[in-house]
């Protein structure tokens, strides 16, 4: 018996707040980003991500498996930046989301969002750790710089991209 799982991609809302944030801190410990290091699980706004991303120029999505919020990503100005400059953020996907193009449908939503918005450049910070997600963000036209732009706190974030809108 075949078994088909359907798939929703959809804006953030309050009630995903706790299951986004699980989704981030699961895929942060299978790939060993601690808090620590400064990376997404140890932004202060994890929990409440609905508020952040409900501001002007924020956008966040998440995807729904059977009913189940199984990954996410986002957009919003770049802080201490150039007014033109957005920043895909907190792209996090379980297992089982994986390999299917839903991260690349995000990405190009997200920056769909940002064009329209009035953004002219989207940034990212990532690490190595992450290779498919550097495969994607290559795939997409993000080019590869050797400084970080505005101010992310994500100081272990080694891998900066930047791609034109």
């Amino acid at each position: 018996m075949n078994v088909v799982s359907t798939l929703a991609l959809r804006r953030l809302t309050a009630q995903d707040n706790a299951a986004i944030a699980a989704v981030i801190r699961q895929v942060s410990a299978e790939y060993g980003l601690t808090a620590d290091k400064g990376y997404t699980v140890a932004d202060p706004n994890l929990d409440e991500l609905h508020p952040l991303y409900s501001q002007p120029g924020h956008a966040y999505w998440v995807v729904e498996q059977d009913g189940k919020v199984v990954g996410g990503g986002g957009i919003a100005p770049l802080a201490c930046s150039e007014p033109d400059i957005c920043e895909l953020q907190k792209m996090y996907f379980l297992p089982s989301a994986r390999g299917q193009g839903l991260a690349k449908k995000l990405a190009l939503m997200a920056m769909d969002h940002a064009r329209e918005q009035g953004f002219k450049r989207c940034y990212l910070e990532t690490t190595a750790f992450l290779k498919e997600a550097i495969g994607l963000y290559e795939h997409l036209g993000f080019q590869h710089i050797d400084y970080p732009l505005g101010c992310t706190g994500h100081v272990d974030c080694e891998v900066r991209m930047l791609k034109s809108l």
